[in-house]
């Protein structure tokens, strides 16, 4: 790679870093914090799932304002921005008072967090050679993963580093105020050469950039597009549902209590490594949607092992919640082959928003869940196995949709 490849690479990758540290953290520090906001059991309950939900429709969001921007002004200021947005969200998030200051922060993060993946990923698409892209994504997204991992290691120990600062801040607000520092240390490596010299070739000329409504009322590219998103769908029912409420499966087919952080972290080394593996399969196949559908089975067979298999111990649901990360580590193909489908004038919008409804998608699954196991007789296990059917038939449809894009030349326009 060259010199201006690697450092794309390394500042998208530290950016991930931080963007799935913030992204996870919630998940592992949210009944701290809304009990030392002074609320109990019951109001957490409630609570949890609305601030997760304004994060991800916050990316949602994001993923649109940010992907727009990055086709319209440049890859470069959406990466940068992005960092800084969700790395003030972060520092304002440990000083919250009150529930409403809490969710626009969250939203605010959640916005700030829907830029950097698809600016990153765009650059590297645009800048590195066709045979050697996905390698650079690779290398971004496994890095990346590890965020997760250190989400759970900050949450679960700020208080050390409270010990060793001498504060009065208590450990969550430490973990948030870690995210945030991060990320504006990111900043200080701003360099202003960094820009694809396919965007500036296209910067010249006239052609409409960034227009989302191209793609949506586009007969071609709107099915294009639904193929991509629908790709990723099977991944966030991963996390969503099977890992951020793992401690319910547990309980319910075993009568044994798991930590739902331990499982966090044990399912982000499994993606870490997952992509590791999917990367370089890849490059030796020559080709991603064969490797997509290799992990798509995976991950299916080991979301029914963890459904439907009972009496077991904790260690059996940490060592699957590795396996299901594992599984999903088809993430890093994903977002390149999105990537690679759309022209230069509208790659940014694509790669940006892609992954980000991805993660959007999460909210109606999850609301899905709880409404139906919250029928009377609803058997939890058949209504997960039912919405893991579709998410999983809908992604390989949506897979044998598209096309693959290993081999294929960038600079074109739609």
């Amino acid at each position: 790679m060259t010199k201006k490849a690697w450092i794309i690479v390394i500042i998208s990758a530290l950016g991930y870093f931080v963007d799935i540290y913030d992204l996870i953290l919630f998940g592992i520090i949210k009944k701290e914090s809304l009990f030392a906001l002074g609320y109990n059991e019951i109001t957490y309950k409630v609570y949890e799932v609305s601030l997760f939900n304004y994060q991800m429709i916050g990316m949602a969001i994001g993923g649109i304002i940010w992907g727009i921007l990055g086709d319209k002004r440049g890859r470069v200021i959406v990466l940068f921005g992005s960092i800084l947005m969700y790395s003030l969200a972060n520092i304002a998030n440990a000083f919250v008072t009150n529930i409403e200051m809490y969710k626009i922060l969250r939203l605010l993060a959640g916005i700030g967090l829907a830029g950097e993946l698809g600016a990153g990923v765009t650059l590297v698409s645009e800048t590195m050679e066709k045979g050697k892209r996905g390698l650079g994504t690779m290398l971004i997204v496994t890095f990346g993963a590890l965020g997760g991992v250190f989400a759970t290691i900050v949450g679960n120990t700020g208080g050390a580093l409270n010990a060793i600062f001498h504060t009065s801040l208590q450990n969550w607000q430490i973990a948030y105020l870690v995210g945030g520092v991060m990320g504006l240390l990111l900043l200080v490596l701003r360099t202003s050469n960094l820009e694809s010299s396919m965007y500036l070739k296209l910067e010249k000329t006239q052609v409409k950039k960034g227009s989302f409504w191209q793609i949506l009322s586009s007969g071609k590219l709107l099915p294009l597009y639904l193929s991509c998103i629908a790709v990723g769908i099977p991944i966030w029912f991963i996390i969503g549902v099977l890992i951020q409420l793992g401690d319910r499966f547990a309980l319910k087919n075993s009568g044994v209590e798991i930590m739902v952080p331990t499982c966090i972290m044990w399912t982000y080394i499994g993606l870490s490594s997952g992509d590791i593996i999917s990367g370089v399969l890849s490059q030796i196949l020559r080709n991603r949607k064969t490797v997509i559908y290799i992990y798509m089975t995976i991950a299916f067979f080991a979301s029914c092992v963890f459904m439907f298999t009972t009496d077991q111990q904790p260690s059996f649901y940490y060592i699957m919640s590795y396996i299901l990360g594992f599984g999903t580590g088809y993430w890093a193909l994903f977002v390149i082959n999105s990537a690679e489908q759309f022209g230069t004038n509208l790659r940014a919008t694509a790669s940006s928003t892609v992954p980000n409804f991805v993660r959007g998608t999460v909210v109606p699954i999850t609301l899905t869940f709880h409404y139906f196991t919250a029928q009377p007789e609803a058997k939890m296990v058949q209504v997960a196995f039912f919405i893991c059917f579709i998410c999983f038939l809908l992604a390989v449809f949506g897979t044998s949709m598209i096309e693959d894009g290993f081999d294929k030349e960038l600079d074109f326009i739609h």
